[in-house]
């Protein structure tokens, strides 16, 4: 039982504990709220890797289930990739015994990752791709109302660093997200919460993790080095990466250079338009006025 680890704890190991769950269930409260990710009558699709982030997703969305205002329904699914070796029986065995409805699609995408991407290559984008298209599939003919992934903050800081200093752009991951397609809503509720307090919870709740056998060896060595950089900032700099996170939330679009977000070569009309609304106040053009 996932839960086997918690029972063995000492009352202070328990009082930490209880601190730990409780934080997590509010940030995941906060960030379902603040994006209105959940509504009444959602059909949830937790998709469940094996990883820590996955069954800390799951777990605490079931808690708060319990007592929210709305109702919803909670299905996991995992996607059999068919890598050698895979614990077939673990997923299944760790749901029924939680008498949580689960699905496995299964489906070999890890011979198509090894025959497409050359020998020494990473594997992660590829495979995101095929994992991606067959969990759209699934949800679209399942009454699937929303996608939830379990990604969170350091997931979304890392990717928005690899963005900037290898893509030149700037983004990351949103915690809520229309498809391409327009036809999937993806959510991510962990979206507020430490990778750190993630791995405590999994630890101590025990969870049956599933290693990556596909690309868990791989070392993708541009986000690695992301997420060294962080964790060095947090440790010189603590609170560093709370104000990072911040900063997305905080977005303005008139201070920054691109022409698409901002009309830049409308400001001469606007000069002196007071009514207008184009996020730039009168002080600041006056000071641009030289």
């Amino acid at each position: 039982m996932a839960d086997r680890a918690a029972s063995s704890l000492t009352e202070k190991q328990r009082y930490e504990f209880n601190k730990l769950q409780k934080r997590l269930r509010r940030l995941v409260g906060e960030a379902i709220a603040d994006y209105r990710m959940i509504e009444d009558g959602d059909k949830v699709m937790v998709c469940l890797s094996g990883g820590k982030d996955s069954y800390t997703l799951l777990d605490v969305l079931l808690s708060l289930r319990l007592n929210a205002p709305v109702q919803f329904e909670i299905i996991a699914v995992n996607l059999d990739q068919k890598q050698p070796g895979f614990p077939e029986h673990v997923l299944p065995e760790y749901l029924s015994g939680r008498g949580i409805p689960y699905h496995i699609i299964e489906q070999d995408t890890y011979s198509i990752v090894k025959r497409v991407v050359p020998e020494g290559k990473t594997t992660c984008g590829l495979c995101s791709r095929l994992r991606r298209g067959s969990l759209y599939r699934y949800a679209a003919q399942h009454g699937v109302t929303k996608i939830a992934l379990g990604h969170h903050r350091d997931d979304i800081l890392e990717t928005f660093f690899l963005n900037l200093f290898y893509g030149g752009t700037l983004k990351a991951m949103p915690p809520k997200l229309l498809s391409d397609d327009r036809r999937h809503i993806v959510i991510r509720p962990l979206a507020y919460c430490r990778e750190k307090d993630i791995v405590e919870y999994a630890r101590i709740k025990g969870f049956p993790i599933i290693p990556c056998n596909l690309c868990g060896s791989q070392e993708n060595l541009q986000r690695k080095a992301m997420k060294e950089m962080l964790r060095s900032w947090e440790r010189q700099f603590p609170g560093r990466l709370e104000t990072i996170f911040t900063a997305l939330q905080n977005v303005g679009p008139s201070q920054l250079a691109d022409r698409n977000l901002f009309d830049f070569i409308g400001l001469d009309q606007a000069r002196g338009d007071v009514s207008g609304d184009l996020g730039v106040s009168a002080a600041g053009l006056e000071v641009l006025s030289f």
